[in-house]
């Protein structure tokens, strides 16, 4: 399934975020929850993580710096959960303060996952997309 759309949510008492209900089925076997490098939490399913990062990392030397800086930042910031009965996760405190989020969210979903940004930094990021998306697109070039 293809993750579209974004979504306000408000978190719980316990930092519980539900899960958009037409989503739910794409994480029947697990949530991976991580420190994205921009300012927000990304949900991924478990095989597709595993899969972004394989593909990010192939061919580099395993003992380069760089790659294990890389696959550390993001496989030490990484939380694997279920789902509730309800569809909710726990945000762990560490993703929350990165995001800098606190109880408003916005669930963004970007294809083969989801991202969890504070309102008010969503709201921005949106502008800022509505601002460069030209100069974006055209940068895509068109492949031969």
């Amino acid at each position: 399934m293809a993750f579209r759309g974004n979504y306000e949510h408000s978190l719980d008492a316990k930092n519980r975020l539900s899960i958009p209900a037409k989503f739910r089925a794409s994480f029947s076997s697990g949530v991976v929850l991580a420190k994205d490098a921009e300012p927000c939490v990304a949900v991924w399913t478990p095989e597709q993580h595993e899969r972004i990062f394989e593909t990010a990392l192939e061919g580099r030397n395993p003992l380069d710096p760089a790659r294990r800086r890389i696959a550390r930042y993001f496989q030490a910031n990484s939380f694997e959960q279920e789902l509730d009965s309800a569809g909710r996760v726990t945000l762990p405190p560490q993703l929350l303060a990165h995001a800098g989020a606190h109880k408003e969210v916005v669930v963004a979903a970007v294809g083969d996952h989801l991202e969890v940004w504070s309102r008010e930094r969503w709201a921005e990021e949106a502008s800022a997309l509505d601002a460069d998306i030209v100069a974006l697109t055209e940068g895509l070039g068109h492949p031969s």
